[in-house]
């Protein structure tokens, strides 16, 4: 749960942004993977999101349901497969339509895995034309992304090098990566994470993901089994770079904060607020100084006492602070 995006968005300061989401491998297997229900849609109605899936059936079902919402922001869902290239790829169609994927599955090893088989081993295969994230945005008049997830399945690089002129634009990925070879000669985690900290991402977790041998009637109590997949999650560090644009650096800190990575989104509100917070719009403070007396041992700490505070304090002069935070921090009103 967010800590400080009701605060921005009480306070105002999301007015002026515009949330964009891109969602590769689309496909909805229940309410978790709806964006709006997850924070998102605090952004409303300066909210878009772009799925993609190849499966058309899938897309049409998503499509179909957000419109019997009413939905008040913009989302799409495209069957189109994302890749390297535009190109005839061979799409491989698992037992599980969730597991599959343009590589080949790799039954041999999947075997060696309870529960594995069943959902990812093969069921049929059929030619498909796959084209780029780059060329879609560039048909689309798409100069920005914000927020890029992607899950298909070992072919999450392919989507990635595909994606190398928006991806200038993308502040914070999530993306599926593999360990060990799930699917035939995919891209593995270290293929990843090379190419992502070559474009100036920097890792901050990973979800991770076990199975246990099929053929083993024992398991550890301490150990989940082999470490399989996950999720990773890369964001920018707009702190260290040289071209900062404190509008992405607010929009950055928002994601953070959804994606429940708290302490990066209070760095980048207090940067945001030290080093351009003259200007109003910048000055977070207020919203930091109500986002930390959400704790009640901080505040029975004095929230006047912290570190962070102090550093703020110039700034929350500035501010007409209500007097039942102003006590907090020892501002006079």
């Amino acid at each position: 749960m967010s800590i400080f995006l009701s605060i921005l968005k009480k306070d105002g300061f999301l007015d002026r942004i515009h949330m964009t989401l891109c969602n590769v491998g689309s496909r909805k297997l229940g309410d978790y993977d709806d964006y709006a229900s997850k924070g998102w849609g605090l952004f409303v109605p300066n909210l878009t999101i772009y799925g993609f899936d190849a499966d058309s059936d899938a897309c049409e079902a998503a499509n179909s349901e957000l419109e019997s919402r009413h939905i008040d922001w913009q989302e799409v869902h495209i069957p189109l497969a994302l890749g390297k290239a535009e190109e005839e790829r061979t799409l491989y169609i698992t037992k599980a339509p969730m597991c599959s994927s343009l590589y080949p599955p790799n039954e041999p090893y999947l075997k060696r895995f309870a529960g594995l088989p069943e959902l990812v081993n093969l069921d049929f295969s059929c030619q498909i034309q796959t084209n780029t994230l780059d060329d879609f945005c560039e048909l689309e008049g798409i100069d920005e992304i914000n927020f890029l997830q992607i899950d298909v399945q070992g072919a999450d690089l392919d989507v990635l090098q595909g994606a190398n002129r928006i991806l200038d634009s993308i502040l914070a990925i999530q993306i599926e990566v593999e360990f060990s070879h799930l699917y035939v000669d995919q891209p593995l985690f270290a293929d990843v994470d090379t190419f992502l900290r070559s474009q100036g991402f920097t890792l901050f977790d990973i979800s991770t993901a076990y199975r246990v041998r099929s053929n083993s009637p024992i398991r550890s109590t301490q150990r989940a089994g082999q470490l399989l997949w996950g999720d990773a999650f890369y964001f920018r560090d707009p702190i260290q770079s040289h071209n900062q644009n404190p509008d992405q650096i607010l929009e950055l800190a928002c994601i953070a904060d959804i994606l429940n990575f708290p302490d990066y989104a209070l760095e980048l509100l207090e940067y945001l607020t030290l080093n351009y917070g003259k200007d109003r719009k910048y000055n977070l403070a207020m919203v930091i100084v109500e986002g930390l007396s959400q704790f009640p041992e901080l505040v029975k700490q004095g929230l006047g006492s912290l570190p962070i505070v102090s550093r703020i304090q110039d700034f929350l002069t500035d501010l007409d602070i209500p007097s039942s935070l102003s006590s907090l921090v020892s501002i006079p009103k």
